[in-house]
């Protein structure tokens, strides 16, 4: 049975390689087969299958047909010349055949030699950085550059390579997942087969086992081309390498026999036998041409996931958490303190070897783990780390780490499988995560070996236990890991909201957060307490979650940051509103925040803003992150049922016609009305909010001063007053049938009597200032706005400034990534201060500026002139004036430049007045 190639055999090979083609005389016809064949036994790969010798192929410059010398699908192709013949030549030629390529047989590499050198070009390499040359002689040296050949890792890890071959790799598991479920195979069992699957193709093409395409090889020698043994065959081969090799048979089927002893329970388990035919079969050999050393475990393990949903298994691709996405959690939690102090102690082999030491006592829980992806990152994370410590030792001269042994042994390492842990409430995730984190520890052991010529061996496995079935807040989690500053808690837990828990959802809130529970809390509010409870006897500790953005917008947040933060824990690093996304086609979204705890520690926090949800966040340090995410005092924004501010006067909802249409008026409607000399004296401006900020047209008949004459028998507001009482009389709502007592006047009837502000509910993430209107009292306000009196313009100008939309995004709730205006939370805490008259003269005059601005393109709605990409300047250097008389009433004493410095502003201005 052969065991993974170590990078000392294939040097060993190689050099064996080198001293049998040294002194042939290298003739493309006669040699080029057995060359390429004795270079790829270097590597492992001996399967008649795992290459494709004189592939045909068409030229894509003449449209000719010719060969590729030999093909591994997915992996390289290698063109031969004769000795002495120009490689790029041959390199051209090997390229010309690549178009005529299926997907899965387009390879990455490609290899030319002429007996005597080689060229290797990378595809996916940068420019520059793609090709490398040496000679026949050097090939020993250089064995590294063709380690690919032998299944080892050479992807960037988060490239976008991985995550393209992820997701090709998850629609060829779904594909076969489809089959087992149309032809009724057991769900369960269809979960543990899958998970088998995936680990021999992997290990096919990664190098886990010695000779590359091993399972092809069996699938396609060992079964009947109709399916009909494949399952019994398959059940066979399972339960072989579930059993050491001692305690086999020993007339075991040497095609089976010759698989290793795997451990680590992935073939432990009971299960069925699935039934194959020949179109099942066909997909599994398919999956085989697959290159899955390719992979991401992080990725793969989310899309594979998804695998058993049919709506998942059509937007595979969409929907699955990035690496980007994952280190902005763990990289500030505690990946950027342990390469800081790499950094800091590269010269010095015993601050090195300290800090060895403490990844060994590092513990990482995820308590949402899901499919393991955060655990996966980590793990790889650290031990990249590890592995860059013991390269820095050795090029120092300090041999000390070095096993006795001419092995590197598992227990040498100090960053094991054993210290990552998760809780998921689903078998079939927690099943994945386990898989996941196998394959990449096998590939961080490939890395080793690459790098210092020696690693742990691949098998047999370890048995992942950590790993816990379970719903995380019923959970004690102390029993996974006893709690301790070296526990690091991390995840990605549900994002549900308030609005949409289900009953078993709120009885988990209830029992996490008991008295304290508050019913607009989210759910994943329930795992910032429990990583709080979880320390609570601990000096120290550390947590970090990614959450919607809800969390620490409005009414929620008191709920959430006041107990963890009295506490004394305090936010160590915080990202503001960014949009989580997939970036396969579909760009599936939901707009998050993540923050991070720790306590007692000292460290500057650090604040990571967007200029848009989709930008890239910029690191800002901060002397102190409050719950609203922002740098400043801590402080809770509540209800307040008048404002704070003496210079403010309550707003409220605009008027509701609740009228079934009939006492609005749209450009159809509106000439006739218009005509009938009745009519048009009540016939107003009305004003929803697509009508405030798109400039739609809309009318409406206000008709609180109705003169009794104006309805005639047949006259049109006749007809509309008399639909108005029909439709109100048929509701089943009482408060809405008692309205047709009055049936000419709106439902609800809010109009100011003086000029106004009007202000809409929501406001554009992307607009950079409030789209609000200043109207005289003839022009009818909807109630999808807020209306506020403001005879002079001094409100219009306020809610117009940068202050207020920092404190609107601060404070104010969200619908995805839109702002939300509220009377009592927004507009009632905003701190304004009281101002002279002549500041107060100078702010109106501002204020009637932008007015003025707008008033030069009379054709534009408010949507054109906030435009984010195509504002006019004059409308934005009358804004920028604004902002300076309103930032200096605020009491700025200098220029702000950016909306955090005004929520600074602002929050020191609030604990100032509230006393907070």
């Amino acid at each position: 049975m052969a065991k993974a190639l170590s990078l000392n055999e294939i040097r060993r090979r190689a050099a064996q390689f080198v001293v049998d083609w040294r002194d042939e005389p290298g003739d493309e016809r006669q040699q080029a087969q057995s060359f390429i064949r004795d270079l790829l036994r270097v590597f492992g790969i001996t399967s008649t299958k795992a290459a494709l010798y004189e592939k045909r192929a068409k030229r894509s410059s003449t449209g000719h047909r010719g060969y590729i010398d030999a093909l591994v699908p997915g992996l390289c192709a290698i063109e031969m010349k004769s000795a002495g013949k120009d490689l790029e030549v041959a390199e051209r030629q090997a390229l010309d055949y690549i178009d005529d390529l299926t997907d899965v047989e387009t390879p990455r590499w490609v290899i030319s030699s002429n007996f005597t050198q080689f060229r290797v070009l990378d595809l996916q390499a940068p420019d520059g950085a793609d090709t490398h040359t040496f000679t026949l002689e050097e090939l020993p040296a250089n064995s590294d550059l063709l380690a690919f050949l032998a299944g080892y890792q050479t992807s960037s890890f988060g490239s976008q390579q991985q995550e393209e071959a992820s997701v090709k790799a998850a629609q060829i598991m779904a594909d076969l997942y489809e089959a087992l479920s149309e032809s009724g195979y057991d769900d369960h069992d269809a979960s543990v087969f899958l998970v088998r699957v995936l680990f021999c193709l992997y290990a096919d093409d990664a190098g886990v086992w010695g000779e590359r395409d091993q399972f092809y090889e069996f699938l396609e020698q060992r079964t009947s081309e109709d399916g009909s043994d494949l399952g019994p065959q398959l059940a066979m081969l399972f339960q072989a390498m579930n059993r050491d090799t001692a305690k086999r048979q020993r007339n075991l089927d040497e095609s089976i026999a010759r698989f290793p002893y795997v451990n680590g329970g992935i073939f432990a388990e009971p299960a069925s036998i699935p039934s194959f035919d020949s179109g099942m079969r066909e997909l599994l050999l398919q999956a085989c041409a697959f290159n899955w050393s390719a992979i991401s475990p992080a990725i793969f393990g989310s899309l594979f996931q998804a695998v058993k949903d049919s709506q998942a298994r059509r937007e595979l691709g969409e929907h699955y958490t990035t690496e980007t996405n994952i280190l902005k959690t763990i990289q500030p939690l505690f990946l950027d303190e342990l390469r800081g102090r790499f950094t800091d102690a590269v010269h010095d082999t015993g601050k090195l070897k300290r800090l060895r030491a403490d990844l060994g006592q590092l513990r990482i829980l995820d308590p949402a783990c899901g499919c393991g992806n955060f655990l996966v990152v980590a793990y790889r994370e650290l031990r990249a780390l590890d592995l860059d410590i013991l390269k820095r030792l050795h090029e120092l001269g300090d041999t000390s780490w070095q096993s006795p042994t001419a092995f590197f042994l598992k227990e040498d390492l100090p960053v094991t499988l054993d210290h990552f842990a998760g809780i998921e409430i689903e078998e079939w995730p927690a099943r994945i995560a386990s898989t996941a984190l196998h394959l990449v520890d096998h590939q961080a052991n490939q890395a080793m070996e690459l790098a210092l010529g020696k690693a742990p061996d691949p098998l047999p496995l370890d048995r992942i236990e950590t790993i816990h079935v379970h719903n995380a807040l019923r959970a004690d989690w102390s029993r996974i890991f006893p709690a301790s500053p070296r526990v690091m808690i991390v995840g990605n837990p549900p994002f549900i909201g308030h609005t949409t828990k289900t009953r078993d959802q709120v009885e988990d809130l209830k029992a996490v957060w008991g008295e304290d529970y508050d019913g607009y809390l989210d759910y994943v509010t329930a795992w910032y307490k429990k990583a709080a409870d979880y320390f609570h006897y601990t000096r120290g500790g550390r947590f970090a979650f990614v959450s919607t953005n809800s969390i620490a917008q409005g009414l929620p947040v008191a709920a959430l940051f006041k107990p963890i933060l009295e506490a004394g824990w305090r936010i160590r690093f915080a990202h503001q509103t960014f949009a989580w996304t997939s970036e396969a086609p579909g760009l599936a979204h939901v707009h998050c925040v993540i923050v991070g705890f720790d306590k007692h520690e000292k460290t500057p926090a650090a604040l990571y803003s967007y200029d848009t949800p989709k930008g890239q966040p910029e690191q800002k340090p901060a002397r102190s992150i409050n719950p609203y995410l922002v740098d400043g005092p801590s402080a809770y924004i509540a209800k307040r049922s008048k404002p704070l501010s003496p210079e403010l006067p309550p707003v409220q909802y605009g008027s509701m016609p609740n009228d079934g249409g009939h006492l609005l008026v749209g450009p159809e409607g509106y000439p006739e009305l218009s005509l009938d000399p009745a009519a048009s004296k009540y016939l107003r401006r009305f004003v929803g909010a697509r009508e405030l900020i798109r400039g739609t047209p809309r009318w409406c008949l206000w008709l609180e001063n109705l003169d009794p004459t104006d309805l005639k028998p047949t006259g049109l507001l006749r007809g509309r007053i008399e639909a108005v009482r029909s439709y109100r009389e048929a509701s089943r709502r009482a408060a809405t049938s008692k309205l047709a007592a009055t049936p000419s006047l709106f439902g609800e009837r809010r109009q100011p009597r003086v000029p106004y502000v009007c202000i809409p509910r929501h406001f554009s993430e992307t607009r950079r200032f409030a789209t609000v209107a200043h109207f005289g009292p003839e022009v009818i306000a909807g109630d999808a706005n807020f209306t506020a009196e403001d005879p002079t313009g001094y409100l219009f100008a306020i809610i117009s400034s940068s202050m207020f939309m920092a404190w609107q995004r601060a404070t104010g709730g969200r619908i995805k990534s839109d702002l939300r205006f509220s009377a009592t939370v927004v507009w009632n805490n905003l701190p304004l201060p009281e101002v002279s008259d002549t500041v107060r003269a100078k702010i109106i005059a501002a204020g009637a500026a932008v007015l003025d601005a707008r008033a030069l393109h009379p054709g534009r709605s408010l949507a054109d002139h906030y435009n984010p990409l195509a504002m006019d300047p004059t409308l934005l250097k009358a804004h920028d004036a604004l902002d300076r008389v309103v930032d200096k009433a605020f009491g700025a004493r200098k220029t702000l430049r950016t909306e955090e410095e005004r929520q600074e502003v602002l929050f020191k201005r609030y604990t100032e007045l509230t006393g907070a």
